[in-house]
């Protein structure tokens, strides 16, 4: 069996590894730079190690039928074409993101909804590529993003089985993360099925299978990292009362640190499964056991 391990920007992610925290800007900045960088600068302060963000090409993404639809935005009631282009980061925003990111050793990468937006990303030279969990049937854009030869990370959410292993399939086990997800936000506990990671690490035994949440609190994410997950992303805000249909289900900056301190403890806590006796315990066995079997403790 292959070890299930890939390299991210330099960094080794999978069994064996510390986890990699992934912060998901995606359209949290509501269009602005300004607050982009400022959630990159919390994520960095969190502990977090890569930002993550969405690129679309609103004339391919948005269906004819709803472009002319009006809503209701930071910038007033407008055609949801409209809004979709002001969400947008062009190669100024990106290129100022790109040099902010670098200037602060944190990684970043994008969920690209379209081919073209691979062909932009793609002049950054990104550690990876996200599918998010809407794409994952889209098999043209599948391919698009793996002829780039980067790792791909693969969202499974609102996707039956079939349609996870044909995706995989399709992009091969080779350089491939697999993110167990349950695309509702927020996420209600009762659907989170974290159980789902162990599944997909039988499942497939080559790809790191990791986590990205949608949930309410922090407990599901420490969870997962307990059963396994190999990576984790959550959606980080400013705050959570912001404009916008994912903050809501976002971590405010506060409870990222706290979502990556205490992943770190987890880590450490989990150990290798071999029992042993601790230096700290031996004065507890002083005081305590009546009678010692003369055994060796570990140092």
């Amino acid at each position: 069996m292959s070890v299930a391990v890939v390299e991210v920007g330099g960094r080794r992610v999978g069994a064996g590894q510390p986890v990699l925290v992934i912060a998901e800007i995606g359209i949290n900045h509501n269009g602005s730079l300004d607050m982009a960088r400022k959630l990159i600068d919390g994520a960095y302060l969190a502990g977090a190690e890569a930002v993550k963000f969405q690129k679309r090409t609103p004339e391919l993404c948005v269906p004819k039928e709803q472009r002319n639809l009006e809503r209701d935005t930071p910038w007033g009631r407008i055609p949801y074409i409209e809004y979709r282009r002001r969400m947008e980061f062009g190669e100024a925003e990106f290129g100022a993101i790109d040099r902010h990111c670098r200037e602060r050793g944190i990684l970043w990468f994008a969920s690209c909804w379209d081919e073209t937006a691979v062909d932009f990303v793609e002049r950054f030279e990104p550690p990876c590529y996200k599918i998010a969990s809407a794409s994952l049937t889209d098999h043209d854009l599948l391919r698009k993003v793996r002829s780039t030869g980067r790792p791909v990370m693969l969202s499974t959410g609102m996707s039956t089985a079939a349609e996870i292993d044909e995706a995989v399939n399709l992009l091969g086990r080779r350089d491939l993360l697999i993110a167990h997800s349950t695309s509702t936000y927020p996420c209600p506990p009762g659907d989170l099925n974290l159980r789902m990671i162990e599944t997909l690490r039988q499942l497939y035994p080559e790809c790191p299978v990791g986590y990205s949440g949608h949930e309410t609190g922090l407990a599901p994410t420490w969870a997962a990292v307990a059963l396994g997950a190999t990576f984790v992303e959550r959606h980080i805000t400013l705050d959570r009362a912001l404009w916008g249909s994912d903050q809501a289900a976002s971590v405010e900056i506060g409870g990222f640190l706290r979502l990556v301190a205490n992943i770190r403890d987890i880590e450490k806590s989990l150990g290798d499964g071999v029992k042993r006796v601790y230096e700290g315990e031996l004065a507890a066995i002083a005081k305590l056991r009546r009678v010692k079997s003369g055994l060796g403790v570990a140092g």
